[in-house]
């Protein structure tokens, strides 16, 4: 079974996306997502784009990178995407390391609905973004 680590800073967002995705395209794949400096809770605004596809994410909690630094994995993957974050490093045990970044839909501001409109816009790279990893990779 192949065993996958999506990390960002927060795992409130991007990474919580992109786990719910994986989860979904391969009920096989064992999938979890962490972050340096995770938040309280999943962002509200993420679960909520992602019920708008169908997929459920408001069981997960934010987890610390530091849970699985004894673990080994087949893939991990950095989502961090703007030029002021810098994506974490993982010392654990790992096949593969690769890069897919996107914006954090936390940072945008501006009305209601400019920022659920970005939200559902980076929604839509993770899932084009995961997709391709998986038809490239996985299959």
């Amino acid at each position: 079974m192949t065993k996958i680590l999506i990390l960002c800073t927060g795992n409130s967002c991007r990474s919580q996306m992109a786990e719910g995705f994986l989860k979904s395209f391969d009920k096989s794949l064992i999938v979890y997502s962490a972050g340096t400096a995770p938040a309280f809770e999943v962002h509200p605004l993420a679960i909520e784009v992602m019920k708008e596809v169908n997929i459920d994410i408001s069981k997960n909690l934010p987890k610390s990178v530091n849970e699985f630094l004894n673990s080994s994995f087949d893939y991990v993957i950095t989502v961090c995407g703007g030029a002021k974050e810098s994506c974490p490093a993982f010392i654990g045990n790992v096949k593969s390391r690769l890069h897919i970044g996107f914006d954090d839909p936390a940072e945008v501001k501006g009305t209601q609905d400019e920022i659920i409109g970005e939200f559902r816009r980076i929604r839509d790279e993770i899932k084009t973004g995961f997709y391709n990893f998986y038809l490239k990779n996985l299959i």
